[in-house]
């Protein structure tokens, strides 16, 4: 899965998504007791009496012009900062932002809006490449913010304060770095740190609620998979995600299954995460695992005398994981028999091949476990895309067991019926 961000689980959170003291506490302004000519004075002061934010920042742009070496420099920045995040501006307040980090590397208010903007831009780029080196610099911004102490005259319980409001989005986008490269031990750990020092933010939509769920793909995507951890993390974020529990509870129940073999027990689950964050100790006593592969095929070879009836998925599962003698015996009932296959999504596509997900492991997972020849090239018109579900009609030909993949020739889609033409009866005048 993804990965997948639930964009509309994000999108309820509003504001919520930039930490609160961030985007709405003022840094302090003045000139204090700092020895200025009158002129400047008098620049300095026009620009902190302006009455609107885009006013403001404009004079204090024309003031940090006129005098580039200002004593209260790194405070008008500070200033520009907060007023361009108020005015919504997101190229003058990363601008901004980057100024500050120059005389004040350690700013938090700067690392955090470089952390949450830089970041979003990341998460909307294609190139694999250069989505990489983006997060990477968002992550070095998260790691500054995370190891940064409280600057000279900062008293420990405001520091604290402002640093706990950043961590999250600073501990959210480690694991997004992580979780690219594939460093799912890493993410696991951010996120963790994140939403258990954050318990209270993880009982509604909120982007601390989103992470619960991302810890659940990290557990999924992992290698080996861990499903106890996954269905425990997605079924808690279902619980408290509302009218968004739909986009999340299909992962919660396929971990779920996965583990323990059937969704006999679910509920129990279900019940357990209203209470606490993280897995009971014993969790693993509680939710059995499943059999072993090679013990339900073993199993099912043994309890069914006509190894032709049975299902698909059944078939594809003990080509998968039984014996290669079991596994040439179911494939002997179907080869060279037509079959037409429906609701398969397209990972690949050109006119004369298709290879499609058909398994739920395979749909999960986005990967082809159905490779198809067609019997003749598909028509540009007809051509499906990536993603696309479609029926498929063709004939068993061959398999591999590791990875698996079963081969299917003379390959036809089967298109939609076209609705009739309705036919309206002439009037009679």
């Amino acid at each position: 899965m993804k990965k997948v961000v639930l964009a509309s689980l994000l999108a309820i959170a509003g504001a919520a998504s930039m930490p609160p003291m961030m985007a709405a506490q003022q840094p302090a302004g003045g000139a204090g007791s700092i020895q200025m000519s009158q002129d400047e004075y008098a620049a300095y002061n026009n620009a902190n009496t302006q009455t609107t934010p885009a006013a403001k920042a404009q004079a204090f742009e024309a003031y940090l012009t006129a005098y580039p070496k200002s004593a209260v420099k790194q405070d008008v920045l500070n200033q520009l900062l907060y007023l361009y995040s108020q005015t919504g501006d997101k190229a003058k307040t990363l601008d901004a932002a980057d100024r500050l980090l120059q005389v004040d590397p350690n700013n938090l208010r700067a690392l955090t809006f470089e952390v949450y903007y830089r970041r979003a831009d990341a998460d909307q780029l294609t190139d694999a490449a250069a989505k990489q080196a983006a997060l990477d610099k968002v992550a070095t911004y998260a790691q500054t913010g995370e190891s940064a102490t409280a600057p000279t005259g900062t008293s420990a319980d405001d520091f604290k304060k402002l640093k706990d409001a950043a961590l999250p989005t600073f501990q959210s986008a480690i694991a997004d770095d992580d979780l690219a490269k594939k460093d799912n031990a890493g993410a696991i750990t951010a996120l963790k740190a994140e939403i258990s020092a954050n318990e209270d933010k993880t009982h509604g939509p909120s982007p601390v609620l989103q992470d619960v769920f991302v810890l659940a793909q990290a557990y999924y995507t992992s290698n080996p998979p861990d499903y106890l951890n996954c269905t425990w993390y997605a079924t808690r974020a279902a619980a408290f995600a509302g009218q968004f529990a739909t986009q999340i509870t299909p992962l919660a129940t396929y971990c779920y299954k996965k583990y323990h073999g059937t969704a006999d027990g679910y509920a129990a689950l279900q019940a357990m995460v209203q209470t606490q964050l993280d897995p009971p100790a014993d969790l693993a006593t509680k939710v059995t695992p499943a059999p072993k592969p090679e013990d339900i095929v073993a199993q099912t070879i043994a309890s069914t005398p006509d190894l032709a009836t049975l299902a698909l998925s059944d078939k594809e599962f003990i080509l998968q994981y039984g014996k290669q003698s079991d596994s040439d015996k179911v494939f002997d009932t179907i080869k060279g028999k037509s079959v037409e296959i429906p609701g398969a999504v397209v990972v690949a596509v050109t006119a004369d091949q298709l290879q499609l997900s058909v398994s739920d492991d395979s749909v999960q997972a986005k990967t082809a476990d159905f490779t198809v020849a067609m019997k003749a090239p598909i028509p540009d018109k007809d051509l499906p895309k990536v993603g696309d579900k479609v029926t498929i009609d063709g004939t068993y030909a061959s398999y591999t067991q590791k990875p698996l993949m079963i081969m299917m020739s003379d390959g036809a889609l089967v298109l939609p019926k076209k609705a009739a033409p309705v036919h309206h009866p002439v009037r009679k005048r």
